[in-house]
């Protein structure tokens, strides 16, 4: 992972020198006035994302100040994971003069554009956003922002700035090793189809790749598209299990539909964790109201929130490679054997 290095905002003189165009023509075209060419705008305004300019709303008077905003660019709210981050971070806020504001990109690169160029265009003072994957525009913006910019959740990849998160492929292969260890090999994976679930891919890359050492390939998987929910577990799990009845373990790729999943088990007599395992991942709440208490891997999700608002406000250093790297916790439940 590089370096830091240090960054400043991006002017008007930036995209008029990058663009070959005055910067009063540049101001008539971001502010959106007349009288400048079609084939002027667009030099203009490609000048301008290549770049990753983003013009201040802040008035003329405090151009040069920061408002007391920290932008938090999140994917769901309805991910029951996203709340617990957001009472971390705004807990520890709560003392510093800066408020959270929250944007929500529903897993979509373009929206992630649309949400940090609003957002950033009022000059808040940081950026904490999830994962560390962005389109090359969402990129420049952020680095050249000249504040705090801290990615959350993942730490498997490079960063703009500064990460916070677990190894999401370490999580995966610690759950395998421990499913192995247990005894089980006819092992079946339900998750969501994964092209902009960046996090639910790298930790089945890391389980996969501990099963392969193992000798061992996945028996069975599932996927489904939108959001997790108790019923989607139950579906899915009937469904694998109809297709493949001599599987020994299921592994979800969150605990939602991990639950749905056990209970779906339960009501059909399965003995469970002998004649077969389940697990999920996150360790969230939920998971205290069911029958059995579901084995699942902790996110470590409220202390990403915490050190993620520690770093942004300046109550923590940031490390100097930029990464702070928080331990996966496995939690054994009662739906895997004991060993």
């Amino acid at each position: 992972m590089n370096m830091k290095k240090p960054r400043r905002p991006l002017t008007l003189r930036d995209v008029s020198e990058a663009s070959g165009v005055s910067e009063m023509t540049v101001s008539r075209v971001l502010r959106n006035r007349g009288d400048v060419s079609a084939s002027t705008r667009e030099k203009v305004l490609t000048a301008a994302r290549t770049l990753g300019y983003v013009p201040n709303k802040i008035a003329g008077g405090l151009a040069s100040q920061r408002v007391n905003l920290v932008a938090v660019v999140i994917p769901s709210l309805s991910n029951m994971v996203f709340p617990d981050v957001l009472g971390g971070i705004s807990a520890e806020l709560d003392d510093t003069g800066l408020q959270p504001v929250v944007g929500v990109t529903n897993y979509s690169p373009s929206r992630e554009d649309a949400v940090l160029y609003d957002m950033l265009s009022w000059r808040p003072s940081g950026v904490i956003l999830a994962g560390l994957e962005h389109s090359a525009v969402a990129r420049a913006m952020l680095d050249n922002a000249g504040l705090p910019v801290v990615e959350i959740m993942d730490i498997d990849g490079d960063a703009i700035d500064t990460v916070v998160g677990i190894s999401h492929r370490r999580a995966g292969a610690e759950m395998a090793e421990q499913i192995l260890n247990a005894g089980y090999r006819r092992i079946g994976f339900i998750g969501t189809h994964m092209p902009e679930d960046h996090r639910a891919r790298k930790r089945l890359a890391g389980f996969e790749d501990r099963l392969s050492e193992a000798g061992v390939t996945l028996a069975a998987r599932e996927y489904y598209q939108g959001g997790s929910s108790l019923q989607k577990g139950r579906e899915l799990t009937e469904r694998i299990l109809t297709r493949e009845p001599d599987l020994d373990f299921l592994y979800f790729s969150n605990d939602m539909i991990g639950a749905g999943g056990l209970l779906w088990c339960l009501e059909k007599g399965f003995d469970i964790p002998n004649r077969l395992g389940l697990a999920g991942f996150n360790g969230v709440d939920l998971l205290d109201g069911l029958p059995m208490r579901l084995t699942t891997t902790d996110a470590r999700r409220i202390e990403i929130g915490r050190r993620a608002a520690r770093i942004v406000a300046g109550k923590e250093t940031a490390p100097e490679d930029g990464i702070v790297a928080l331990a996966p916790t496995f939690r054994p439940g009662d739906t895997i054997r004991k060993t």
